[in-house]
């Protein structure tokens, strides 16, 4: 329920602070006053868009801030899902600033448009003349009817369904779109497959490639180094190791006379032991040796194929093309084994639609098991209202298409006189029938809905006299279940307020500026004459006024 508004530097608005109270207030004031600057100023709390144009002052930020008693409509789950501290009196604000930024918070937490949106929708519905058009909307129609029906436990469990099959048939569209793609292309890839398979490809064998063609290109310089090494170890008594052996029969025989750290002979015997052992690995490596024109003519066509490939694929390694390889393998696989797939995905999307088709049945059961209360609801309210002829239904059919929402498409259906056949009411109803019907409506989801206030700007349009005092009447009985709030310019729906607030304009030496005051009792039984009979207020318009007020 809203409890408080502040509004200050919007539009006409220079400053504004109003209480409101349960049951049924009603705003009057003269058109032009600012009766719709309040709404725009609520409409920012609710995520309208914010503009710089709205401030009185440029040099000052704009602030509209509303205190709501949220405590019995259970939204402490929407608030911690969002991770904003809740509160039963929750506090929200919007700023614009004179850059043209805006701000938002929720209980003095800066929050997001879309979270003031989404908290908006569970705590007003404001009512403005242009919402009558939604009346030919058949979404709003199939909004209603679910409000009525309380069928949020099927809608959930058919929209879980339904995004199910629709994700189940975007990706068969995929599959088939692939599968076209790659069977354009299939020739090609074969080919690229076989050429891949046929170099019978072993991991990181082109580094090993490489090693040994250096190794094979080199082979005759090698084992003639490697000979000249072999030489100069063994070859004579000039050689190293001969020498060695000498030097350490010298060195063994003086090595008493030596420092004692020297350890000549022992270094010396460790270094021939040194030089033999490498001896004996270069000779290994030179009987091992063998110049092989044939092999490496072959380990050069085996790398020129791998380096042709890596070119033409444009990768850097047999690594590469391995997994170039696997990969076109797993494609023209799929592409031979489509068939079974796409049969397999078919069969889950006809299981799925099977049961969609179930879950839509029933949620359309529960939808067609109102339509008559809700017909007879609102044709007893339009009768009451002097339309005694009006005809209201729901206009029905299943549509072999599904939805989001289902499969069913409604159309309410009005005629307003005796014989007249309903049809399509956007089509037929004029504007006070049309408000009337919207009344109806709003008044039957006053029932059903858990909703904290509702705003009614000028529903009432088109409507006078014993007409105009129904309406008030039928917005008096929603306040037992909600606030009401109702801007009106009929003294009728007036007098039936708990509060009545005016708006009026006052010419300063620099601009004009909106004011909303609560009305006094005698006020406000002024305020009615006023609206009964004009500016000049009449004894008559006075008594009528006081008998206004007094009928309820």
């Amino acid at each position: 329920m809203l409890q408080h508004l502040n509004i200050s530097n919007y539009a006409l608005i220079e400053k504004s602070d109003i209480e409101f109270d349960e049951g049924m207030s009603v705003i009057t004031g003269e058109t032009g006053a600012g009766k719709s600057i309040m709404l725009g100023a609520l409409g920012l709390l609710l995520g309208g868009r914010a503009d710089v144009q709205v401030l009185q002052n440029k040099d000052q930020k704009c602030i509209v801030e509303a205190t709501f008693d949220v405590a019995k409509y259970g939204l402490n789950a929407l608030f911690e899902e969002e991770e904003v501290d809740y509160d039963d009196e929750t506090i929200i604000r919007r700023e614009i600033l004179p850059n043209g930024k805006s701000r938002a918070f929720v209980n003095d937490q800066p929050v997001n448009v879309s979270f003031l949106k989404l908290l908006g929708n569970k705590l007003i519905d404001i009512h403005s003349q242009h919402q009558n058009l939604l009346l030919s909307d058949g979404s709003f129609h199939l909004n209603i009817v679910d409000t009525v029906a309380q069928d949020d436990a099927e809608r959930l469990e058919y929209r879980g369904l339904y995004d199910q099959y629709v994700s189940l048939q975007a990706r068969e569209r995929s599959m088939v779109e692939d599968n076209e793609r790659m069977k354009r292309d299939l020739d090609y890839m074969e080919f690229q497959l076989r050429e891949l398979q046929d170099l019978k490809l072993v991991e990181d064998e082109d580094k090993e490639l490489e090693i040994e063609q250096e190794r094979l290109s080199n082979a005759e310089d090698i084992k003639m180094q490697l000979s000249e090494s072999i030489n100069l170890m063994e070859g004579n008594e000039q050689s190293i190791i001969p020498a060695l052996k000498q030097l350490s029969n010298s060195v063994t025989k003086i090595d008493r006379f030596l420092p004692n750290d020297t350890d000549a002979a022992n270094r010396i015997t460790s270094a021939r032991i040194d030089i033999e052992d490498l001896l004996r690995t270069f000779s290994g490596v030179y009987d091992s040796l063998e110049v092989d024109p044939q092999r490496l003519e072959y380990v050069d066509s085996r790398l020129n194929a791998i380096y042709n490939l890596e070119k033409k694929h444009r990768v850097e390694s047999v690594n590469d093309l391995i997994k170039l390889r696997d990969d076109l393998s797993e494609k023209v696989g799929h592409i031979a084994n489509f068939d079974e797939q796409l049969d397999l995905l078919r069969e889950e999307i006809e299981k799925v639609l099977s049961n969609l088709t179930v879950v839509a049945d029933k949620l359309s059961e529960k939808r067609q098991s109102v339509f008559a209360d809700i017909q007879k609801y609102v044709e007893s309210h339009l009768h009451d209202m002097g339309m005694r002829n009006a005809v209201f239904t729901i206009g029905h059919k299943r549509s072999e298409v599904y939805t989001a929402t289902g499969n069913d498409e409604l159309h309410f259906l009005f005629a307003a006189n005796l014989g007249g056949v309903p049809t399509d009411i956007s089509k037929v109803a004029s504007g006070g029938e049309m408000s009337r019907v919207m009344l109806s409506i709003k008044s039957l989801l006053s029932r059903s809905k858990s909703l904290p206030t509702i705003i009614f700007d000028e529903i009432d349009t088109g409507v006078s006299g014993d007409v105009a005092d129904k309406m008030g009447s039928i917005m008096n009985k929603m306040a037992d279940n909600m606030q009401v709030i109702a801007i009106t310019h009929l003294p009728q729906v007036a007098a039936k307020g708990g509060r009545h607030y005016q708006v009026y304009k006052e010419d300063t030496a620099e601009s004009t500026v909106s004011h909303i005051r609560a009305l006094s009792s005698d006020d406000r039984v002024t305020e009615i004459a006023k609206m009964l009979s004009g500016s000049r207020v009449s004894d008559a318009a006075i008594q009528n006024a006081k008998e206004l007020l007094s009928a309820e």
